[in-house]
């Protein structure tokens, strides 16, 4: 449900009713364009949040998605920290049937008793908030003024001026809505979208969907000015596709619209968070792998001029054998290869200036160069190999992740190998163990339970935690997470072995194969080697069973 004026008057009545009487507890801002205010109010603290982005401006309460807070608050946090910290909120209000709502504060200082009002506008890309005082702007989070080419001025001093009104039809005047359908024509939802003011295009298409294509002035009119209302969410393949006013056909009632929109929001924000945070991992981990590569394939070209190190040998023992026939000058000459059996002959380039001792010096010495790049080159190659086994691995991570909670020790593994910084926060400190934030993927076979690692980090802690009877799964010669079943010195079944190898499979690279060989063994059978990366296990004592990938539903029986 878009943020129109229709939607906004009963957010606005219920967000009345709550906040109301009020106290501002804390004021934060974690992005340029938001605004957290805890709230003391009669129901306990609560959360407001205030989004003036344009794909998702809102005021709602209650969300529990929340943004770590930058460590120097930003320019417009700290003017609302000044004025409204302790403030008494008096009032919320709707301006007439616009995308403007204002909270009245009743400020207290050493010196004075004030009144403010904090403008909301709710305006797509054109959202802002503006603090004022006797209609005097104190300041704003997007500041313009008339040198910009700004229609108004934003800047502190100024006086402030409500946005334009559009040129459409005020649908709280039934009268001018009976004149507006009198010329009517084409689709009613879009009919009502383009002239009533504040309704967005979905609000018009559910009331065209309510009343049809005939809708009167009369039912329009009533629509939007009823003062009842039915909030829910709207779920499309298990996501929540959006949170409406109206009961909606096959829609979640919810028992306020704040809980409906928070509950929308919530998913709609945590999945863009999700999205935005994966791309950057993904991104940062590619920009690594392709170092490795490029590395990697320049050790592999190195290696092959070092291949040709028993060639210079040769020329070198070729010289030396026919040292009583060379003379100093000569470019080249013509030598049997006694290491072929045919005898063939071979072209030896010589260096003109030297003698024939100091040319076979330069092949030995070359050859003993190579020799010593080769040695080199080859723990060279074997490091990198396993570096980008180890990214790879990471990858598949990354490619397994569902949710922000998949990505959270992804994001802590990237960080300790230097492949981002670390994020900036309010200074606050942060607990080191992450486990209980980030737990395991649990699922229940036949009474045993089954539980997966998320990432590599989780994969060392889940090999670590299993008790030497327990079993232990990886996909055979692909990246997968580690899986583990708690047998609790009980025999587990080919039932929950094929459980819990499917599973692994699952969330392993070859999740888009038919079928995948997965490798399990009793846990005192797995090794970590001292100094490898997270993630890396050896094993000895295993079997083998094919399965086709299935996630299987967490913390389910499969019956």
């Amino acid at each position: 449900m878009p943020q129109d004026a229709f939607t906004l008057r009963y957010v606005v009545k219920e967000l009345e009713t709550l906040f109301t009487g009020g106290k501002i507890s804390k004021i934060n801002q974690p992005a340029k364009d938001m605004l957290s205010l805890l709230i003391y109010t009669r129901s306990g603290t609560v959360k407001l949040d205030i989004d003036l982005s344009a794909k998702y401006c809102r005021v709602s309460a209650g969300e529990r998605c929340e943004l770590p807070n930058p460590k120097v608050a930003p320019n417009f946090c700290m003017l609302l920290r000044k004025h409204l910290q302790n403030a008494e909120i008096t009032a919320v209000k709707q301006v007439d049937f616009e995308r403007v709502i204002y909270f009245d504060f009743k400020c207290f200082s050493e010196f004075e008793i004030a009144d403010m009002r904090l403008y909301l506008e709710i305006m797509g890309k054109y959202s802002n908030a503006v603090l004022t005082r006797d209609g005097v702007i104190v300041g704003a989070l997007k500041t313009a003024s008339l040198e910009t080419g700004a229609r108004r001025v934003t800047l502190g001093g100024a006086k402030y001026l409500l946005p334009e009104k559009q040129d459409k039809a005020d649908p709280t005047d039934l009268n001018a809505l009976k004149l507006l359908f009198e010329n009517r024509t084409g689709d009613l939802a879009k009919f009502i979208a383009d002239r009533v003011a504040g309704i967005a295009y979905v609000t018009a298409d559910d009331i065209a969907a309510l009343y049809g294509e005939n809708a009167t002035a009369e039912q329009v009119y009533s629509y939007i000015n009823d003062a009842g209302y039915t909030p829910c969410v709207l779920y499309r393949g298990g996501e929540a596709a959006d949170f409406k006013a109206r009961a909606t056909e096959g829609a979640k009632p919810c028992e306020s619209l704040l809980k409906a929109q928070a509950e929308f929001y919530d998913f709609a924000v945590s999945k863009k968070l999700f999205a935005d945070k994966k791309r950057r991992l993904v991104s940062a981990l590619s920009s690594a792998e392709k170092k490795v590569e490029k590395r990697l394939a320049g050790i592999y070209e190195k290696l092959a001029e070092c291949d040709k190190c028993e060639d210079v040998k040769l020329r070198g023992e070729l010289i030396t054998a026919n040292i009583y026939a060379l003379e100093r000058g000569m470019s080249a000459f013509e030598a049997v290869n006694y290491y072929d059996e045919n005898c063939a002959k071979i072209t030896v380039e010589l260096d003109s200036r030297l003698t024939p001792a100091q040319n076979a010096q330069k092949y030995y010495k070359k050859y003993a160069k190579l020799k010593r790049t080769a040695q080199n080159l080859t723990a060279q190659k074997s490091e990198s190999e396993q570096k980008l086994a180890y990214l790879k691995s990471i990858s598949g991570n990354l490619n397994a992740a569902e949710n922000l909670c998949d990505l959270a020790e992804t994001e802590e593994e990237l960080i300790s190998l230097s492949l981002i910084p670390a994020p900036k926060t309010d200074g606050k400190k942060k607990g080191k163990n992450t486990a209980a934030e980030s737990p395991f993927r649990k699922f229940n076979c036949e009474g045993f339970t089954v539980i997966c690692g998320r990432n590599n980090l989780q994969n060392d802690r889940l090999t670590k935690g299993l008790a030497p009877a327990d079993i232990w799964l990886h996909a055979k010669t692909f990246h997968s997470s580690h899986v583990g079943i708690l047998t609790d010195g009980k025999s587990a079944g080919d039932e929950v072995i094929k459980f819990a190898a499917e599973v692994c499979a699952y969330y392993s690279e070859a999740r888009e194969k038919d079928k995948v060989p997965v490798d399990f063994t009793l846990k005192k059978y797995v090794k970590k080697p001292n100094g490898a990366h997270a993630g890396f296990a050896v094993y000895t004592d295993f079997k083998t069973i094919l399965v086709a990938p299935n996630a299987h539903a967490e913390d389910r029986c499969d019956e």
